[in-house]
């Protein structure tokens, strides 16, 4: 095998566990059952030195009524297209200085929740938010 064709083949499964490479790569679903991940959201920040940086926000959906998880599970491109854009917008606005701030993201995600799903029910979790 070529050996930078094994370095990238290395670095992109270097996250995932062995039992989800085991099953073709695909990350296992959560099996707390009312719980919907939702991939990594990331924004471009600018830092105080004028360089580029990064907002992370790690969040999930808690969905208790199936039917209601089965729709969010079927709008997952819609609700992840919008949470990147709240996102980024945010990031583009924040300040050098300035902290994230948590319970405005997590409400204009929640926002956008209800919105695409088109009724509440669905609990918006923040997991993280990381700005390097």
């Amino acid at each position: 095998m070529d050996r930078r064709l094994f370095l990238i083949a290395s670095v992109a499964t270097a996250g995932q566990p062995l039992a989800a490479l085991a099953a073709g790569g695909e990350k296992k679903e959560s099996d707390g059952g009312n719980y919907v991940p939702i991939q990594t959201l990331m924004g471009t920040t600018l830092r105080g030195n004028g360089r580029r940086g990064v907002l992370s926000v790690d969040c999930g959906l808690e969905i208790p009524d199936a039917a209601l998880r089965t729709r969010a599970a079927q709008s997952a491109p819609r609700l992840r297209a919008a949470y990147l854009q709240t996102v980024q917008a945010y990031a583009a606005g924040l300040g050098p200085t300035a902290l994230p701030n948590a319970d405005y993201i997590a409400s204009a995600l929640q926002r956008q929740t209800d919105a695409i799903l088109g009724r509440p029910g669905a609990r918006l979790l923040l997991g993280g938010i990381v700005a390097n």
